[in-house]
Order: structure tokens, then C-alpha cells, then sequence
């Protein structure tokens, strides 16, 4: 999703940083094999992931929403050097594909997979959390918010992708679109949530930074 016109967007992907070789790769064999390969945080939001993770420097992340990787190597590249990442998605099917792509990083022995119920997985990990990034199904978002909270250490970043949702957030929102209805509530949560400060950011399908106080 593209909120500027193509022309200045352009600019915009040409004069930000690259995207590595390996996560070329990554995403040329999720084009070739996966279904749905437009859910790939792609290169100019990967990048984003990238630095943002690069200037908070997180010794845990948690990742909520795998498909095939990529975010999660983005985060990875400003992960201290002591650090780990859990990454959790419900699809046993790409388990091995993310594995493959995790162990060719230098990343590898620092990133957990959790396959399941996020929403079931959360409670059992007993950490605390400097970075958080949210990009699973849409209806549970604020349910995910309400686990990760607590899990939080005092200034750290909660990532919220998909936020604008194609631009469906402005629209007249259809009794059936579930999606859609977590999103304005989740979008609202986070606005008036007392222990975060919240930017919503217009990149790509909209990316949402909260910062816990």
C-alpha cells in the first residue's frame, strides 16, 4: 500500500539504505514458493525494522507473526550481541523455510521459533521485552497488546504493522470485517493507553511506534 504517488515513493525506496543479498534471496524464494508472498515487510519497510531496532538496541525482541522471516532478520541486525529474538507464527508449514533463512544469518542461534497460538505462547515466555513488533491476524491485535504490556521494560518500543489496513480504517466498515473493527479499536487502545506514547507512521500499510513509559 502506497500513500504517496509512485513518482515520490520512488525518491523516497532510492535514497534509503539497501536491503541485504541474503534477504534478497529470502525474498525471491518466498515469491516462488509461498502463497501469499505480499505479506513480506519487504525492503524499504525492512530497513525501517532495521534501524529502528539498530537505535533502540534490544537485548529481547518478540515477534508476533513469522511467515517467512524477513522481519525478523531486520530486527535481528540491531539485536545486541548477547541477545534473542522470539518469533512466533501459527503456521507449522514454515517452520523449516525460516529456519533455513535464520541459520544462514549470523543470527541463527539467537532466534527461537514458537509455532502455535500466540495468544496461548506469550504467558510462557518468561522474559522481559525492549522490542516488540506486531504483525499477526488482525482481530487479535488488542489481545496481544494486553500480553505484551506487562512484559515491557520501561522504555521500550512496541511495533504495530497493518495499522491503516489499505486505508479501510477512514472507510464505512461492513458488519462481517472483523479485521478492520480490531484495527480501529487497537489504533484507539494505543492512542489513549496511559503507559505508552504512540506515533502512527503512514509507511507502506501503516506502522505504528509506542513507546512504553
Amino acid at each position: 500500500m502506497h500513500f504517496i504517488p509512485e513518482e515520490l515513493d520512488n525518491y523516497v525506496v532510492n535514497h534509503t539504505e539497501k536491503e541485504p543479498k541474503l534477504l534478497q534471496q529470502l525474498t525471491r524464494e518466498t515469491y516462488q514458493k509461498i502463497l501469499q508472498p505480499r505479506m513480506l515487510s519487504g525492503a524499504y519497510q525492512g530497513r525501517v525494522l532495521s534501524i529502528l531496532s539498530k537505535l533502540i538496541r534490544p537485548k529481547n525482541i518478540l515477534e508476533i507473526g513469522t511467515y517467512t522471516g524477513y522481519s525478523a532478520l531486520c530486527l535481528a541486525e540491531g539485536m545486541q550481541t548477547d541477545g534473542v529474538l522470539h518469533t512466533i507464527d501459527i503456521n507449522e508449514e514454515l517452520e523449516t523455510f525460516q529456519r533455513k533463512y535464520f541459520d544462514l544469518s549470523p543470527y541463527g542461534e539467537q532466534i527461537h521459533q514458537h509455532v502455535g497460538d500466540a495468544t496461548q505462547i506469550i504467558p510462557k515466555l518468561d522474559l522481559k521485552f525492549d522490542l516488540i513488533f506486531i504483525d499477526a491476524d488482525k482481530p487479535n491485535y488488542p489481545a496481544y497488546f494486553d500480553l505484551v504490556i506487562n512484559r515491557m521494560n520501561p522504555g521500550g518500543v512496541i511495533l504495530s504493522d497493518n495499522v491503516l489496513w489499505s486505508g479501510k480504517v477512514i472507510d464505512a466498515v461492513a458488519e462481517d470485517d472483523f479485521s478492520t473493527k480490531a484495527l480501529l479499536e487497537y489504533n484507539t487502545l494505543l492512542l489513549e493507553d496511559h503507559r505508552v506514547e504512540t506515533v502512527l507512521l503512514p509507511i507502506r500499510d501503516g506502522l505504528t511506534i509506542s513507546r512504553v513509559l
